[in-house]
């Protein structure tokens, strides 16, 4: 589904002006991807790799950013897959910081959903922004199906519900479980360093339910 690849060094475009590579690692949430992946499906967490440092959305409680960020290719809770070139982007990483704490105020860890607003829509709504390219469509396969067949998922997960932060565990066929809110359990629970959504101020860190 995708071939790794690393970077992070500036290249040049053909104007002559720095470029930066942007790269999407792709985590299973699930052992059952292993089976999915072969139809074009699967259970997963993404991330944009970005200037050495790896972004992505959880759920949280609180009116406040659920953007975080963390060590490319360890996000604690998860099975790295595999990393897909996505593009270049022109920011320089002061640059990208600021535009990163200002995207952060439009996801606040309390608007997490599984079918609407995951960390797949999160890295894709980022990697548009960054190079004009989308996330490959089989990352976020699943959720565009549920949104599809809307009216046949349980109340608390349909796009019109209100309770999107408590939603039911999901067990799977080979055992294992996660919730919808890329969250394997409470004991899972890791501190996440969260990006503040502004420029100015100091980052904080607390807990994330992935």
């Amino acid at each position: 589904m995708g071939g790794a690849v690393s970077g992070g060094a500036a290249v040049g475009d053909a104007a002559g002006a720095a470029t930066y590579p942007v790269v999407l690692n792709v985590y299973d949430l699930t052992p059952i991807n292993n089976y999915l992946h072969w139809c074009g499906l699967g259970i997963f967490h993404s991330a944009v790799e970005v200037h050495g440092s790896e972004y992505s959305f959880g759920a949280h409680e609180h009116p406040s950013s659920g953007v975080f960020e963390v060590e490319p290719k360890n996000c604690p809770g998860f099975i790295y897959r595999c990393t897909v070139f996505i593009g270049h982007t022109t920011l320089n990483p002061l640059e990208f910081r600021e535009f990163i704490q200002r995207m952060a105020s439009e996801y606040h860890g309390d608007t997490y959903h599984l079918i609407s607003k995951n960390c797949n829509h999160f890295t894709d709504d980022l990697s548009t922004r960054l190079t004009g390219k989308p996330i490959p469509g089989w990352v976020n396969r699943l959720a565009r199906l549920g949104a599809f067949c809307n009216c046949l998922l349980p109340e608390s997960m349909r796009l019109e519900s209100t309770e999107t932060k408590h939603l039911a565990d999901c067990r799977f066929s080979d055992g294992s479980n996660t919730t919808s809110n890329d969250n394997f359990d409470e004991d899972d629970l890791e501190d996440k360093h969260l990006l503040p959504t502004s420029s100015v101020g100091e980052d904080t860190t607390v807990k994330v339910h992935r």
